[in-house]
């Protein structure tokens, strides 16, 4: 008999003579703790409650659950740690691809891939989870620390995530979002909110990033066309962590001391957040420029509300490579608050004006918060007219505040 299989037929053999009681009981660290555990997730009913002892699991293998309305809990994120760091199979830590679930209190170390990956949930609540890349930042570092994708109705609360080499906090293709109170740092992207709808970015840490909060929407995925995210009261702040991404992922061009960045979205309202010590940009907002064959992607950002927020000492050593644009046009320190000025021909012509980008009272430590339009559309097509515009009183208007996200079940 296939040796791993004969540890987790004994695991099932010890978990069935605990009768009833059995999902009451904690299992502990040990050198049967994976096969207790995986075997556990896969015998689980809805309602139950795994509950993981405080201690360091080492695991060799991923784990997987796929029943619904199960919650796996530890001791707390610096109490239950369960280490990867000697994984030789599976591609994450832990795939999750039920609805319903609550992880809560634990943490996960050094996968070899993503750290906790969730498909097509319904219902997904990350509660004081920590996702860690303990040798820091490294090209060689799983991609994602928290990683739901195509879901609804996701929670995520008061979770570290550290040293992801893309996104430490990831959501993408995702409705019905949020990430609340949360702390991201020494990754390339902080938090990231990936074509996705309605969501709530709200009292997050996103500092000692490459970029700490990015709202992006790309071509060629099932979901696009990204809209309707608030990034309101976070700390964004330090974020001097060289681009660490491995060639070829899309946010290996995110521009090193990025603030907050909004590609290719509508209607995202950017309000009261401090954003501090950015060497590119406090807020960015941009186009996505690269080539598609992707006719139904909108690479354009519009309805953009940026607005009461406050805003030192960002752009003050601009990222040359990444963000070339900004330093071919601009000497020496940029705006605190930058908008690449790309829109349909219709609207460069005035044909059809509009004002994607809009701007209420944002403040620096000396008085109102400069910005700029870099006017690429000019750069690019007539370069001997171009002129970048910094008179953000241009730029004022209404704001529209987002409605509140609500889930359509609370989830915890």
């Amino acid at each position: 008999m296939n040796k791993k299989l004969h540890k987790i037929l004994l695991s099932f053999i010890f978990l069935i003579t605990l009768s009833d009681q059995v999902w009451s009981i904690t299992i502990k660290p040990g050198p049967l703790s994976y096969e207790e555990i995986q075997t556990a997730l896969i015998f689980a009913n809805p309602g139950d409650t795994i509950n993981l002892d405080e201690g360091i699991f080492n695991f060799e293998d991923g784990l997987s659950l796929s029943i619904d309305n199960v919650t796996i809990q530890g001791k707390g994120m610096d109490k239950t740690i369960l280490s990867f760091k000697n994984q030789k199979s599976g591609a994450e830590g832990l795939m999750v691809t039920s609805n319903k679930v609550i992880l809560k209190d634990f943490a996960i170390e050094d996968t070899i891939g993503d750290a906790i990956v969730v498909k097509g949930a319904e219902g997904i609540s990350f509660i004081r989870i920590r996702t860690e890349w303990t040798g820091g930042p490294k090209e060689t570092n799983g991609a994602y620390g928290l990683y739901p994708v195509q879901s609804k109705d996701v929670l995520i609360k008061e979770c570290i995530a550290i040293g992801a080499s893309d996104a430490g906090i990831y959501v993408g293709q995702s409705e019905r979002i949020k990430v609340i109170d949360s702390v991201a740092k020494f990754n390339v992207a902080g938090i990231e909110i990936e074509n996705s709808y309605y969501a709530e970015v709200i009292g997050n840490i996103a500092e000692h990033n490459t970029g700490g909060i990015l709202v992006f929407d790309l071509p060629d995925l099932p979901q696009q066309g990204g809209h309707s995210v608030l990034i309101s009261k976070n700390k964004v702040m330090n974020n001097d962590t060289k681009n660490f991404a491995p060639e070829g992922n899309i946010v290996g061009k995110t521009p090193n001391g990025t603030g907050i960045m909004i590609m290719a979205n509508e209607n995202i309202e950017v309000k009261e957040n401090d954003i501090r010590n950015n060497a590119t940009a406090g807020i960015l907002i941009v186009s996505y420029q690269e080539e598609t064959d992707d006719k139904n992607y909108n690479p354009i950002p519009n309805k953009i509300y940026i607005h009461n927020n406050t805003l030192v000492n960002n752009g003050y050593d601009v990222d040359k490579k990444r963000a070339g644009p900004i330093s071919d046009v601009i000497p020496g320190k940029a705006p605190e608050i930058i908008w690449d000025g790309v829109t349909p021909i219709s609207e460069w012509l005035r044909i059809k004006p509009s004002k994607r980008v809009i701007l209420g009272k944002n403040f620096s430590d000396k008085g109102e918060a400069d910005f700029v339009n870099l006017k690429l559309m000019t750069k690019y097509l007539i370069p001997r007219f171009h002129k970048i515009d910094k008179n953000l009183h241009n730029y004022l208007g209404e704001i529209e505040s987002l409605e509140p996200v609500s889930f359509l079940k609370e989830i915890n």
